[in-house]
């Protein structure tokens, strides 16, 4: 039977976990073990978890806020090298979800059966709009021409109703780190996440990794979670834009392939900039500040990052995200990762 380390990373969010690790722990199968890793909370996080589950929860305590990144990179160097028994694999769940009945095993099912996937994922919902999909993750992640992300059940901040019509398993260019189960080998050999991004792509970063060096990446609707999003950064947030512009031309700088790439920044950087002209024309300056910034730090940092070491072209849809927002919600032909 496989064996899965869950790991909730915690940074000052007691009301969720006081809210969400009773689901997690009545849905966790036998041998399984639930870890949160706190990044440094002063909000009695810590006490809560002593106090409430001092059997069911193990802890993982780091000095700071090391962020996304580096909290699950320090988190899971620790747990793997203190476990008694080596796990098979690793969730990275986020602290406000809520998980549903059999959600853990379908996805060990799923990975049992498929030793090439490397990264599988859930359903993710959204947890005030039942019945709706949630906007970080949907069911399963793409990028389009000019490698902007968007998930089968959201484009841009467009959601679609769930209707089953993406009920089916399927391989994606990406799984989100909100919920998202990886083999413990995999993550290992990957070196786990960059901490070069601290937080937002890094996960689309590892799975674009991860399938350079010949993995898979799934999604298994099967199973199913509720995220209520916007936990640490709203989706409107000035600091959440900039870093999804900033780490989204950083992983392309690290994995596309280097006879392509400065032809591909460089037509991304203009897109980014009419998108920064458009943010500025309608008044939203402090948006148009955070792409300007991105670009600026992702130059100063470009050279200090990592490229992969087997960079070749990884399928993605020849459609722009522009062109599927502008004309409705359908997904391009080959959406698929052959």
């Amino acid at each position: 039977m496989s064996r899965t380390a869950v790991v909730i990373l915690n940074w000052n969010g007691k009301a969720f976990l006081e809210k969400f690790i009773p689901s997690v722990l009545a849905h966790m199968p036998d041998g399984d073990v639930l870890y949160v890793a706190d990044n440094g909370s002063d909000d009695g996080s810590v006490e809560l978890l002593v106090q409430r589950w001092p059997e069911d929860v193990r802890l993982v305590l780091m000095d700071r806020n090391y962020g996304f990144t580096g909290g699950y990179d320090r988190a899971l160097k620790q747990i793997g090298e203190e476990a008694a028994e080596e796990f098979d694999y690793y969730v990275l769940l986020n602290s406000d979800i809520e998980v549903t009945a059999g959600w853990l095993s379908e996805l060990e099912d799923f990975m049992d059966a498929r030793p090439r996937c490397a990264v599988c994922a859930p359903k993710i919902l959204s947890y005030d709009m039942r019945g709706w999909f949630e906007h970080a993750g949907a069911s399963g992640g793409f990028v389009d021409r000019w490698y902007f992300p968007y998930c089968r059940g959201r484009i841009l901040a467009t959601v679609e109703e769930d209707k089953g019509q993406y009920d089916t398993p399927c391989r994606v260019f990406w799984a989100s780190g909100a919920a998202f189960m990886i083999r413990a080998g995999v993550w290992k050999e990957m070196g786990g996440l960059d901490e070069n991004f601290f937080a937002h792509m890094e996960e689309i970063d590892l799975c674009w990794r991860a399938m350079l060096a010949g993995w898979e990446i799934w999604v298994d609707p099967r199973a199913a979670v509720y995220h209520v999003g916007g936990g640490t950064l709203p989706n409107n947030s000035p600091r959440k834009l900039y870093l999804n512009f900033r780490n989204n031309l950083l992983m392309m700088y690290k994995n596309l392939p280097q006879r392509s790439r400065s032809r591909i920044i460089f037509w991304r950087m203009c897109v980014d900039g009419a998108i920064a002209c458009i943010y500025l024309l309608t008044g939203k300056l402090s948006f148009c500040r955070s792409v300007m910034s991105a670009h600026r730090d992702y130059r100063k940092m470009r050279r200090n990052v990592q490229v992969s070491a087997h960079r070749f072209a990884v399928p993605r849809s020849r459609v722009s995200i522009i062109r599927l927002a502008l004309g409705g919600f359908r997904y391009p032909s080959g959406k698929v990762v052959e």
